[in-house]
Order: C-alpha cells, then sequence, then structure tokens
C-alpha cells in the first residue's frame, strides 16, 4: 500500500483520534498523521473550561484501557484533570510528531482512480492518505440557538463551550439560556458572584445525587501500583453502569425506583413548593440526558438565582425579553445550549464516490454501518459514529471496540492483499433498520424532546442495547458485509 503521504490521517485529537493513534503506535505503525484544528490537543475536554466543567463517568471508567491513569485524584474527574491525561498520553507515545495542529480540515475527497483520500487543511496544507478515520465527535459543534435580536446585544455573549475567562462575571447582571449539563455544573459555580442570575429552562431535568469523592492515600497508592485493584474497579464500575441500560429499555421497576430517587432528592433540596413543581420533569427518566448533581438545586433556592420558564421571545440591546412579555435587563448572557450532535459533519466537506459530500448522502438522516462505515466512502471510518453514542456507559468502551474493529480491517485487508474496503448497501441499510427497531423500545423514543434525536424525530445519537453487545458485533469482522478491492494500479 504504498503511493500516499501516510497510511492513516486521523482529523482530531479529543479521545477517539487519541485511541486511534496510540493503538496504531502501540503496534509500531507510525506512517499516520492526526490533524487538529485548535492549538493543542484535546477535543472537547479541551475546549470546554467552564466553572465546574467534570466528566459524569467516574475516573476509573474515564480512561484508556491501553492507558490506563493511576493518578486520578477524584471519582468524578474534573476538565483539567482529564486534558492533563490526554496531553501526557500524547508526549508518552511521541505523537507530537505526528500532528499537525492549527490544522482544521476543509475538505477531504476519496480518488477513486488512485484508492486514496486527497485532503486540504484550511490553510493550505495537503495530504494524501490510504484510510481515513474520522474523530470529530457530537460535541465538537456547539449550537447557538436562533433567539431573534440575538446579534444586536451589546453586552457580553458566549457559549459554555467556548467561556470567556476574562470576562469578569463578578456584580454582573447575567441570563443562562438553557439548564442541560454544562449549566448544572457552571451555574453553582457563578451563582454566588453575579448580582443576579436568570436561568431559562425549556424543560426540568431529572437529577439524581453525585456520589463524588476524593481518593485517599492508600487508594490512590493501590490504583498507581496495583494493576489487579485497577482492572477490577474499572469492570465492577463497568458492570454497574452496563445494568443502567435495563432501565431505559423496558424495566419499569428500575426506572421508577431511580425517579423516586431523584424526586427525593429535588424535595430535599429545594424546599419551595412552586420552584420545586417547576423543577419536576414530566416525562419518563432517562427519555433525556440523565444529570447528577449536589449543588445545582441549592444554586436556584439563591435568592439572586430566578428560574424563567416561560421561554425567549427576543434579544435586545440591553434586555432578554421572555415569551410572557417581560424585560429582563442583562450585562451577559450564557449560552448553555449544548452541541449539534445529530448533524452532519460539516464543516468538513468528506466527498466520496462520484464526488458526493457526506453531507448530501445523509439528506435523510446520518446512518453507518457498526457507526463506522457508510456505503460509496471506501476506506472511510467514523469513530463515535452514528447510534454510537450512550445514555449509560462511558463512551470510551465504545471508542475502543471501534477502534479494534477498525484495525482487525486493517490486518483482514493486508492479508487479502486489498487496498480499499466499504460496506455493502445492504449491510449498511440492515444494520440501521435493526437499531431503529431497538430504539422503539426504549425510552429514548418516549416522546420527549431531545438532543439525541434529529429534525425528523429519529434517535441518531444513541446505541440502543448494552455495550457488551456492541463489543461483541466488533469484535470480529463479518466479510459478507464488506466489499474489498485490490490495489489499484499506479
Amino acid at each position: 500500500m504504498s503511493g500516499s503521504d501516510v497510511e492513516v490521517a486521523i482529523i482530531g485529537s479529543g479521545f477517539a483520534g487519541l485511541a486511534m493513534a496510540i493503538r496504531l503506535a502501540l503496534r509500531g505503525e507510525r506512517r499516520f498523521r492526526i490533524l487538529e484544528k485548535a492549538a493543542e490537543i484535546g477535543g472537547t475536554w479541551r475546549d470546554n473550561t467552564y466553572p465546574g466543567c467534570a466528566c459524569d463517568i467516574p475516573s476509573p471508567l474515564y480512561s484508556l484501557s491501553f492507558e490506563p491513569n493511576r493518578d486520578w485524584t477524584r471519582l468524578y474527574p474534573t476538565q483539567p484533570e482529564i486534558w492533563s491525561y490526554m496531553r501526557a498520553a500524547v508526549d508518552r507515545h511521541g505523537l507530537r510528531a505526528q500532528t499537525w495542529l492549527n490544522a482544521e480540515v476543509a475538505e477531504a475527497a476519496f480518488d477513486e482512480a488512485a484508492g486514496l483520500w486527497r485532503i486540504r487543511t484550511a490553510d493550505g496544507r495537503a495530504l494524501t492518505a490510504r484510510f481515513l478515520v474520522s474523530g470529530m465527535g457530537g460535541l465538537s459543534r456547539p449550537a447557538v440557538p436562533d433567539l431573534p435580536g440575538l446579534d444586536r446585544f451589546r453586552g457580553k455573549i458566549f457559549h459554555s463551550a467556548a467561556w470567556d475567562h476574562g470576562y469578569d462575571l463578578r456584580d454582573k447582571r447575567v441570563a443562562v439560556i438553557g439548564t442541560g449539563a454544562s449549566a448544572v455544573q457552571f451555574v453553582p459555580e457563578i451563582a454566588p458572584k453575579v448580582s443576579r442570575l436568570h436561568l431559562f429552562q425549556r424543560t426540568p431535568n431529572w437529577i439524581i445525587p453525585k456520589a463524588d469523592r476524593s481518593f485517599g492515600p492508600f487508594e490512590r497508592w493501590l490504583v498507581r501500583n496495583v494493576a489487579a485493584y485497577r482492572k477490577a474497579l474499572r469492570g465492577w464500575i463497568y458492570a454497574y453502569h452496563e445494568l443502567r441500560f435495563m432501565g431505559f429499555s423496558g424495566n419499569e421497576r428500575l426506572r421508577r425506583f431511580v425517579e423516586g430517587q431523584a424526586l427525593r432528592h429535588l424535595a430535599r433540596q429545594v424546599p419551595d413548593p412552586e420552584l420545586r413543581a417547576q423543577l419536576t420533569p414530566d416525562y419518563a427518566l432517562g427519555c433525556k440526558r440523565v444529570l447528577i448533581s449536589n449543588e445545582f438545586y441549592p444554586a436556584l433556592t439563591r435568592p439572586n438565582v430566578h428560574l424563567e420558564t416561560a421561554g425567549v421571545r427576543g434579544i435586545e440591546e440591553d434586555a432578554v425579553v421572555t415569551a410572557d412579555g417581560r424585560r429582563l435587563e442583562v450585562d451577559a448572557i450564557i449560552l448553555a445550549t449544548g452541541f449539534r450532535a445529530a448533524e452532519v459533519p460539516a464543516p468538513v466537506r468528506i466527498l466520496g464516490r462520484g464526488g458526493v459530500d457526506l453531507s448530501d448522502a445523509w439528506a435523510d438522516g446520518i446512518s453507518a454501518y457498526l457507526g463506522l462505515l457508510v456505503k460509496d466512502y471506501p476506506n472511510l471510518f467514523l469513530l463515535i459514529g452514528p447510534n454510537t453514542g450512550l445514555g449509560h456507559n462511558s463512551i470510551i468502551f465504545m471508542i475502543e471496540a471501534q477502534v479494534d474493529y477498525i484495525l482487525r480491517c486493517l490486518d483482514l485487508m493486508r492479508a487479502r492483499g486489498a487496498s480499499l474496503v466499504e460496506v455493502t448497501a445492504r449491510a449498511q441499510d440492515g444494520f440501521n433498520r435493526e437499531i431503529q427497531e431497538k430504539l422503539r423500545r426504549t425510552v429514548w423514543l418516549s416522546g420527549c424532546r431531545s438532543w439525541y434525536l434529529d429534525s425528523r424525530g429519529r434517535n441518531v445519537t444513541l446505541w440502543p442495547d448494552f455495550t457488551a453487545r456492541f463489543w461483541a458485533r466488533t469484535r470480529r469482522v463479518r466479510e459478507a458485509d464488506l466489499r474489498f478491492a485490490a490495489v489499484p494500479a499506479e
């Protein structure tokens, strides 16, 4: 397989891109390039630096199994710890030599005659690769709401994923739009500092207690020095989270038990019955992302914090106007409106056979085989692609299963003397019919509005099964589902 600058081009340096790169490096394969649009590696854990930013998956399960972090300080890791771990992994494996920073991919086009990908970055650099691996996760493109007048606001405005640490929030009047996972973490941090905080909630969330704690010296020693303990702890946490899927897939008793736990948590922390009613969800737990926090509800009981449930009619130069006509003067607006997780991979143009843009191929909804392969896009692999996100366990597990599958494909191709691989239309369509059928039996399609759904109401984000079953599906390559081709003449 010659004729290309590198064997594998990897877009993105978040967990997905780094997992792919490290596994290649561990195999002694160094003909790869990481293309990172920013000035440093890290993906979402580089970008999201808002106050209180942390992971909602326990730390022993939130590192790569082949690159374990022995230095976690607490059960739920914070953004600085996670980002530090990722940078240390890059340095430990010498990946910086294979990384282009400030290299935003503008276009990747498949050259059918040469059987390789031609990649062009926004700053004019070019690269050819036999294989293209996309590590652009669903949490890489912030969603900015279409609010009338937003562009006319004269105060400070920023998204939670692009926090402006140079802006002092002390004694400011602040509007926070959105009450999702980011807001639940940063609102308690900024509430004591601002003079007034208007928190705009579209729908209330199910919030359960956060069983966070620091690791003591002896436990940290065990994690650092005893591999068997480290693996057992990771395995126990994985199994606990895996069982939670039962509550999302028809086990009403388990789901209602957790709902009761969440309602008791709300009742303990919010004594005001009117505020408590506004914060009580009217949909099944799990339909939207379940959140964990011990500080969010108490922050809403502060006298300077006001929960706004009327919605936003529009934005004026110095105020937010609510749907019921109230004019709330503010100095700053913070958008906690999440990410465009269910949309196509714009602004990157990925052109497959016949020059068809992947965005156009997905015009009727995104789909892929195992979330990895798309028909008519040879040698393209999508890490954390359609329907591989999770509502109950660690995405790291899914990434590792997908990386294993890619490596199996590469080994199989070499054994067969092939240089091209792509999924058949029949296999992709059959896989996605199966996924959508399974989703109909889950809580994620029980009627609420969530970022899991695309504009047509299809869940194109989540894996509707136990993660162990995804692992089993990716343990071997079903050759009948793929089409191989020999090395093209050069």
